[in-house]
Protein backbone atom coordinates (compact mmCIF):
# COMPACT_ATOMS: atom_id res chain seq x y z
CA UNK A 1 0.00 0.00 0.00
CA UNK A 2 0.95 3.36 -0.78
CA UNK A 3 2.32 5.71 1.90
CA UNK A 4 -0.17 8.85 2.32
CA UNK A 5 0.82 12.08 2.63
CA UNK A 6 1.58 12.91 5.99
CA UNK A 7 2.20 16.86 6.29
CA UNK A 8 -0.81 19.29 7.87
CA UNK A 9 -2.01 21.75 5.71
CA UNK A 10 -5.00 22.76 7.16
CA UNK A 11 -3.05 23.68 10.19
CA UNK A 12 -0.46 25.82 8.59
CA UNK A 13 0.05 26.63 5.00
CA UNK A 14 2.49 29.60 5.84
CA UNK A 15 5.46 28.15 3.63
CA UNK A 16 3.39 28.76 0.41
CA UNK A 17 1.53 32.67 1.53
CA UNK A 18 5.19 34.06 0.82
CA UNK A 19 5.93 32.30 -2.31
CA UNK A 20 5.13 33.95 -6.03
CA UNK A 21 5.91 30.46 -7.93
CA UNK A 22 3.15 28.35 -8.41
CA UNK A 23 3.27 24.50 -7.41
CA UNK A 24 2.46 21.65 -9.29
CA UNK A 25 2.55 17.92 -7.55
CA UNK A 26 3.32 15.63 -9.84
CA UNK A 27 2.31 11.76 -9.58
CA UNK A 28 -0.48 9.76 -10.88
CA UNK A 29 -2.20 9.06 -7.60
CA UNK A 30 -5.49 9.85 -7.59
CA UNK A 31 -6.36 9.90 -4.11
CA UNK A 32 -3.12 11.69 -3.56
CA UNK A 33 -4.16 14.47 -6.10
CA UNK A 34 -7.69 14.90 -4.59
CA UNK A 35 -5.84 15.22 -1.05
CA UNK A 36 -3.83 18.21 -2.66
CA UNK A 37 -6.12 19.86 -3.86
CA UNK A 38 -8.23 19.60 -1.26
CA UNK A 39 -6.01 20.78 1.04
CA UNK A 40 -4.79 23.83 -1.02
CA UNK A 41 -1.33 22.24 -1.58
CA UNK A 42 -0.67 23.09 -4.80
CA UNK A 43 -1.91 25.16 -7.89
CA UNK A 44 -1.93 22.27 -10.74
CA UNK A 45 -0.69 18.88 -11.32
CA UNK A 46 1.46 16.75 -13.77
CA UNK A 47 1.76 13.46 -15.02
CA UNK A 48 3.19 11.47 -17.24
CA UNK A 49 3.20 7.69 -18.58
CA UNK A 50 6.14 6.71 -17.07
CA UNK A 51 4.29 7.88 -13.84
CA UNK A 52 1.08 6.50 -14.63
CA UNK A 53 2.89 3.21 -15.51
CA UNK A 54 4.68 2.90 -12.10
CA UNK A 55 1.22 3.89 -10.60
CA UNK A 56 -0.01 1.06 -12.11
CA UNK A 57 -2.22 2.69 -14.62
CA UNK A 58 -3.72 0.26 -17.23
CA UNK A 59 -5.81 2.62 -19.07
CA UNK A 60 -4.93 5.92 -19.70
CA UNK A 61 -8.10 7.60 -21.14
CA UNK A 62 -10.53 6.20 -18.10
CA UNK A 63 -7.53 6.92 -15.28
CA UNK A 64 -7.34 11.03 -16.59
CA UNK A 65 -11.43 11.12 -16.94
CA UNK A 66 -11.30 9.71 -13.69
CA UNK A 67 -8.81 12.21 -12.33
CA UNK A 68 -10.74 15.51 -14.17
CA UNK A 69 -14.19 14.36 -12.54
CA UNK A 70 -12.73 15.39 -9.33
CA UNK A 71 -10.32 18.11 -10.09
CA UNK A 72 -11.92 20.77 -12.43
CA UNK A 73 -10.87 24.48 -11.35
CA UNK A 74 -6.71 23.53 -11.35
CA UNK A 75 -4.77 22.91 -14.72
CA UNK A 76 -3.54 19.47 -15.15
CA UNK A 77 -1.17 18.19 -17.43
CA UNK A 78 -1.26 14.55 -20.02
CA UNK A 79 1.01 13.96 -21.95
CA UNK A 80 1.00 12.37 -25.53
CA UNK A 81 2.86 9.06 -26.24
CA UNK A 82 2.90 8.46 -29.92
CA UNK A 83 6.45 8.44 -31.69
CA UNK A 84 4.91 9.83 -34.50
CA UNK A 85 4.12 13.61 -35.30
CA UNK A 86 0.63 13.02 -36.76
CA UNK A 87 -0.17 10.68 -34.46
CA UNK A 88 0.65 12.61 -31.71
CA UNK A 89 -1.43 15.46 -33.26
CA UNK A 90 -4.72 12.95 -33.08
CA UNK A 91 -3.37 11.80 -29.64
CA UNK A 92 -3.37 15.63 -28.45
CA UNK A 93 -6.62 16.81 -29.71
CA UNK A 94 -8.81 14.36 -28.66
CA UNK A 95 -6.68 14.73 -25.38
CA UNK A 96 -7.51 18.54 -25.17
CA UNK A 97 -11.03 17.25 -25.65
CA UNK A 98 -11.08 15.89 -22.32
CA UNK A 99 -11.56 19.08 -20.21
CA UNK A 100 -10.64 23.00 -20.28
CA UNK A 101 -8.10 22.42 -17.57
CA UNK A 102 -6.26 20.22 -19.86
CA UNK A 103 -2.71 21.06 -20.76
CA UNK A 104 -1.31 18.73 -23.26
CA UNK A 105 2.07 17.60 -22.77
CA UNK A 106 4.27 17.19 -25.95
CA UNK A 107 8.17 16.30 -25.89
CA UNK A 108 10.60 18.32 -27.30
CA UNK A 109 11.37 15.81 -29.90
CA UNK A 110 10.69 12.66 -30.78
CA UNK A 111 13.16 9.57 -30.02
CA UNK A 112 15.20 9.99 -33.09
CA UNK A 113 16.13 13.83 -32.22
CA UNK A 114 13.41 15.39 -35.02
CA UNK A 115 11.83 18.89 -33.32
CA UNK A 116 8.34 18.92 -31.96
CA UNK A 117 8.04 22.93 -32.76
CA UNK A 118 6.07 22.54 -36.12
CA UNK A 119 3.64 20.56 -34.18
CA UNK A 120 4.07 22.79 -31.06
CA UNK A 121 3.55 25.69 -33.43
CA UNK A 122 0.05 24.25 -35.26
CA UNK A 123 -1.59 23.19 -32.14
CA UNK A 124 -0.64 26.53 -29.81
CA UNK A 125 -2.21 28.25 -33.46
CA UNK A 126 -5.21 26.60 -32.52
CA UNK A 127 -5.90 27.54 -29.26
CA UNK A 128 -4.47 24.18 -27.33
CA UNK A 129 -2.54 24.60 -24.38
CA UNK A 130 0.71 22.66 -24.26
CA UNK A 131 2.85 21.66 -21.71
CA UNK A 132 6.32 20.94 -23.75
CA UNK A 133 7.95 18.49 -21.65
CA UNK A 134 11.78 17.08 -21.63
CA UNK A 135 13.54 20.07 -22.75
CA UNK A 136 17.53 20.06 -21.61
CA UNK A 137 19.21 22.78 -23.51
CA UNK A 138 18.68 26.70 -24.58
CA UNK A 139 19.03 25.84 -27.95
CA UNK A 140 15.26 23.87 -27.46
CA UNK A 141 13.84 27.11 -24.91
CA UNK A 142 14.87 29.21 -27.65
CA UNK A 143 12.92 27.16 -30.66
CA UNK A 144 9.65 26.52 -28.39
CA UNK A 145 9.62 30.27 -27.42
CA UNK A 146 9.59 31.11 -31.56
CA UNK A 147 7.16 29.18 -32.09
CA UNK A 148 4.77 29.77 -29.76
CA UNK A 149 0.89 31.71 -29.87
CA UNK A 150 1.35 34.88 -28.48
CA UNK A 151 -2.22 34.91 -25.96
CA UNK A 152 -2.04 31.08 -25.38
CA UNK A 153 -1.09 29.94 -22.19
CA UNK A 154 1.97 27.26 -22.55
CA UNK A 155 4.54 25.65 -20.24
CA UNK A 156 7.87 25.25 -21.00
CA UNK A 157 9.53 22.20 -18.82
CA UNK A 158 12.75 22.11 -18.46
CA UNK A 159 14.46 19.10 -16.31
CA UNK A 160 16.49 21.15 -14.38
CA UNK A 161 16.88 18.07 -11.66
CA UNK A 162 17.94 16.04 -14.18
CA UNK A 163 20.81 18.55 -15.26
CA UNK A 164 21.89 18.70 -11.84
CA UNK A 165 22.19 14.92 -11.73
CA UNK A 166 24.60 15.18 -14.05
CA UNK A 167 26.77 17.12 -12.66
CA UNK A 168 25.62 20.36 -14.58
CA UNK A 169 24.28 23.95 -12.95
CA UNK A 170 20.86 24.45 -14.04
CA UNK A 171 20.21 27.60 -12.55
CA UNK A 172 22.59 29.61 -15.55
CA UNK A 173 20.08 27.66 -17.99
CA UNK A 174 17.18 28.52 -16.10
CA UNK A 175 18.19 32.24 -15.81
CA UNK A 176 18.44 32.84 -19.58
CA UNK A 177 15.45 30.71 -20.57
CA UNK A 178 13.39 33.09 -17.54
CA UNK A 179 14.36 35.77 -19.60
CA UNK A 180 13.96 34.98 -23.24
CA UNK A 181 10.03 33.87 -22.17
CA UNK A 182 9.58 37.49 -19.99
CA UNK A 183 7.93 38.92 -23.25
CA UNK A 184 5.60 36.26 -23.58
CA UNK A 185 3.39 36.29 -20.36
CA UNK A 186 1.22 33.61 -21.50
CA UNK A 187 4.20 31.36 -21.64
CA UNK A 188 5.38 29.73 -18.31
CA UNK A 189 9.25 28.41 -17.00
CA UNK A 190 8.42 25.23 -15.65
CA UNK A 191 11.51 23.41 -13.09
CA UNK A 192 10.75 19.92 -13.86
CA UNK A 193 12.41 16.94 -11.98
CA UNK A 194 12.89 18.49 -8.20
CA UNK A 195 15.18 16.98 -6.10
CA UNK A 196 14.84 19.05 -3.08
CA UNK A 197 13.08 21.95 -1.38
CA UNK A 198 15.81 24.05 -2.22
CA UNK A 199 14.81 23.85 -6.02
CA UNK A 200 11.68 25.61 -4.98
CA UNK A 201 13.90 28.80 -3.75
CA UNK A 202 16.53 28.66 -6.56
CA UNK A 203 12.99 28.33 -9.21
CA UNK A 204 11.63 31.58 -7.92
CA UNK A 205 15.00 33.58 -7.72
CA UNK A 206 15.06 32.61 -11.53
CA UNK A 207 12.37 33.70 -12.39
CA UNK A 208 10.48 30.27 -12.79
CA UNK A 209 6.39 30.93 -12.60
CA UNK A 210 5.94 26.59 -12.00
CA UNK A 211 8.29 23.61 -10.18
CA UNK A 212 6.78 20.62 -10.17
CA UNK A 213 7.04 18.85 -6.75
CA UNK A 214 7.00 14.89 -6.26
CA UNK A 215 4.74 13.71 -3.06
CA UNK A 216 7.71 12.69 -1.20
CA UNK A 217 8.94 16.41 -1.49
CA UNK A 218 5.14 17.53 -0.61
CA UNK A 219 5.33 15.54 2.80
CA UNK A 220 8.17 17.91 3.54
CA UNK A 221 6.89 21.25 2.40
CA UNK A 222 6.26 22.49 5.99
CA UNK A 223 9.73 22.82 6.50
CA UNK A 224 10.15 25.51 3.79
CA UNK A 225 11.45 28.54 5.59
CA UNK A 226 12.23 26.79 9.08
CA UNK A 227 14.68 28.98 11.21
CA UNK A 228 17.63 26.73 11.15
CA UNK A 229 18.54 27.00 15.08
CA UNK A 230 14.98 25.25 14.95
CA UNK A 231 16.07 22.30 12.33
CA UNK A 232 18.72 21.57 14.83
CA UNK A 233 16.55 20.91 17.79
CA UNK A 234 14.54 19.15 15.46
CA UNK A 235 17.14 16.79 14.84
CA UNK A 236 18.48 16.31 17.90
CA UNK A 237 15.30 15.37 19.34
CA UNK A 238 14.79 12.79 17.17
CA UNK A 239 17.95 11.38 17.38
CA UNK A 240 17.60 11.21 21.71
CA UNK A 241 13.80 10.01 21.14
CA UNK A 242 15.02 7.26 18.65
CA UNK A 243 17.69 6.11 20.86
CA UNK A 244 15.39 5.98 24.07
CA UNK A 245 12.85 3.83 21.83
CA UNK A 246 15.81 1.62 20.80
CA UNK A 247 16.63 1.00 24.43
CA UNK A 248 20.51 1.42 23.80
CA UNK A 249 23.30 1.03 26.65
CA UNK A 250 26.80 1.69 26.60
Amino acid sequence: MKESLTCEPKKSLEWKKNLKIQIYADGANLSEMVWAQENGIVDGFTTNPSLMRKAGITNYENFAKEVLSKIQDLPISFEVFSDDFDQMEEQARKIHDWGKNVNVKIPITDTKGSSSCPLIKKLTKDGIPLNITAIFTFEQVKDVAKVLEPGVFSIISVFAGRLADAGIDPIPLMQKSSSILENNSSAHLLWASTREILNIVQAESCGCKIITIPNDLLKKMNLLGKDAKALSLDAVNTFYQDGLKSNYSI
